[in-house]
């Protein structure tokens, strides 16, 4: 054996070792790689490093922008909804749901975009239902995996043995020649990660959002916390009502009741009358003398229990539920600011500050010591460790988040979903993202190219900002994949994996055409473990090849079990992107993939060695 191999093998196994110890960082021993393969002489520094220009990780890496943008236009959000109806509730119909839409859409696109694609959904959906990401994401990749086996153009693979067959003069496959096979490959798939593999997969990712900087939290807990639960009322205004057409300025309620209006959301309904209101659907008014309460109208308001009392009274009102769950969310946000000891609000009232004008937000209550004070707020001098329970608008809360030298922003509440950020951009995401899965699946432009345009379309038509694109991108997923392509570089060039699959293959050449089937398939499931799903099929396609030649049989079925082998990444987290991009959003550890993935490969192998010589005649 030469010595570059055992090299190679050396740093792969010393790889494999770290891995699975899960005491460096994925991304790390990626780099660590690179550098063994330099420092050992295996590989030069230019082809250590190729991986960072490799098509396919600049691929992933604008994927992962094309994934943000959806999320900025609230795309994601509304896919991930639109789900959420079709599955309804329970984390097995969740499951079901997302993996059946993945495997659709990667049957016409990359997996690896599929993924990059869902992964958001998936994850805003798991928050949604207070499930673990970690429980979602596995399913998802796999479902990618197996929708690469439903049609010829979904994955290189399939592309690779149908050339294959092509220029040996047997004809190229059909659309859909792999999907007799591919679909029964999907439904054991399903069928186990819903019973089985369900309960192999761990819950370790939180199930709620943890994000970096203030905490977020619901509103009917920041009443309760403020003593809030009998002042705050939401009313509709109904057609006919006395107080549809009124101005809040005419209804003078703060001097007559000491009732103040929160917020008024546009009626969904009536916003849908012109195409200036549809964009107002869900969206506060701004409150002020001069604004117009419209029939439909939802208002929140704030005031003692014998005003609101005698406000239900007055108009005939029936106060609901203070957050109810079926009605179009608002876009205010409710915010805690802690007064810091080096404020400029120290021993100022909110009236000398002018604190409603200067910010744009309402005070709803002060809290010192723990305790809410009482009285006219705007009179409260304000002292360090104060905390202010705060109404506003998106853009207010960011102002006041600025002001770190006057106030720390403590925690976040909004009803629902809140607002994307560029959701008037929605519809030119939209076009874009169609437009880039139909050039995927219609065009020969190379899959790199098809997503570097739609990424230049989106940051042009404002879908998404340069500064977000690049947070968009998940820097250590990219890192890994880029330092394990050389990896695949060196055991090709050192021959290890012709080695290895020739010796297999020729074992096997004697004990029949359903035993080199197998052989072949086997083969390439292993080779595909520790190299790309493209390289395993280049280098096992043209063996397969050769060896029908040899036996007299049809290469056909043996090409096809190349192809449906490349798809089987399911035991080695980092041989495929697929497998790769889920690992850091669902927080898994390098065991968790193969957990899964190793009985639901020794189910799909059975599946693919009975029906493969069943449907391709040897």
């Amino acid at each position: 054996m030469p010595s570059d191999l055992v090299t190679v093998l050396a740093i792969l196994v010393a790889a494999l070792v770290l891995f699975v110890s899960d005491r460096v960082r994925l991304d790390l021993v990626a780099l660590l790689v690179v550098v063994a393969l330099v420092l050992s002489g295996v590989l030069t520094p230019q082809q250590a490093l190729a991986g960072f220009a490799d098509p396919l990780v600049v691929m992933i890496a604008a994927l992962f922008v094309v994934s943000g943008a959806m999320v900025e236009t609230g795309l994601a959000a509304a896919v991930g909804a639109w789900i959420a109806r079709v599955a309804g509730g329970g984390a097995v119909r969740l499951t079901a749901a997302l993996m059946t839409a993945t495997a659709a859409l990667s049957a016409f696109m990359s997996s690896t975009g599929t993924v990059a694609i869902m992964l958001p959904i998936a994850v805003r959906l798991a928050w949604r239902h207070r499930i673990s990401p970690s429980r979602l994401l596995i399913p998802v990749a796999f479902a990618a995996l197996m929708g690469g086996t439903l049609t010829i153009i979904s994955t290189p693979p399939n592309l690779v043995a149908s050339q294959t067959l092509d220029d040996a003069g047997y004809g190229p496959l059909g659309f859909f020649a792999l999907a007799p096979v591919g679909v029964v490959m999907l439904l054991v798939t399903l069928a186990f990660m819903l019973t089985v593999g369900r309960r192999l997969l761990p819950a370790r990712a939180p199930a709620e959002p943890v994000a970096e900087g203030p905490r977020t939290i619901g509103l009917e807990e920041l009443a309760r916390r403020y003593g809030l639960a009998d002042e705050l009322r939401r009313f509709t205004i109904a057609p006919g009502s006395s107080l549809a057409g009124a101005t809040l300025g005419e209804l003078r309620w703060p001097e007559l009741l000491g009732v103040r209006v929160i917020a008024v959301d546009a009626d969904p309904v009536a916003a849908g009358r012109s195409l200036q209101r549809r964009r107002q659907v869900g969206v506060s008014k701004r409150i002020g003398p001069f604004t117009r309460l419209e029939p439909g109208d939802r208002v929140l308001v704030q005031g003692p229990p014998e005003g609101l009392a005698e406000l239900a009274a007055a108009h005939g009102l029936d106060f609901q539920e203070l957050v109810p769950g079926s009605v179009v969310p608002s876009n205010l946000v409710f915010a805690e600011v802690l007064v810091t000891p080096r404020s400029r609000w120290h021993d100022k009232t909110l009236a000398e500050l002018r604190f409603r004008d200067r910010y744009r937000l309402v005070v709803l209550a002060v809290q010192r010591a723990g305790e809410r004070l009482s009285g006219d707020l705007s009179q409260v001098r304000l002292r360090f460790g104060d905390v202010l329970l705060v109404r506003g608008f998106p853009q207010a809360i960011e102002m006041l988040r600025r002001e770190r030298e006057d106030a720390v922003l403590l925690s976040e509440a909004s009803e629902g979903e809140p607002p994307a950020p560029r959701a008037a951009r929605a519809p030119a995401a939209a076009a874009i993202v169609v437009a880039m899965l139909a050039a995927m699946a219609l065009t020969p432009l190379p899959l790199v190219t098809t997503v570097l345009l739609a990424v230049i379309a989106l940051v042009a038509t404002g879908c998404i900002g340069p500064e977000a694109a690049y947070r968009s991108v998940q820097w250590p997923t990219v890192v890994l994949i880029a330092g394990m392509l050389p990896l695949a570089t060196a055991l090709t060039a050192t021959g290890g994996v012709e080695l290895a699959a020739g010796a297999l293959t020729g074992a096997l050449g004697r004990a029949g055409p359903v035993a080199v089937l197998a052989g072949v398939y086997l083969v390439t499931v292993v080779v595909t473990q520790f190299l790309t799903n493209t390289t395993s099929a280049v280098l096992v396609a043209p063996i397969a090849l050769q060896t029908a030649a040899q036996l007299g049989v049809s290469p056909v079925p043996l090409l096809v079990a190349v192809a449906l082998g490349a798809s089987c990444t399911l035991i080695n987290p980092v041989s495929s992107p697929v497998t790769t991009l889920v690992l850091a959003p669902g927080h898994y550890r390098f065991a968790d993939v193969p957990r899964v993935g190793v009985p639901l490969q020794l189910l799909l192998t059975v599946v693919v060695l009975v029906l493969v010589p069943l449907v391709y005649p040897l």
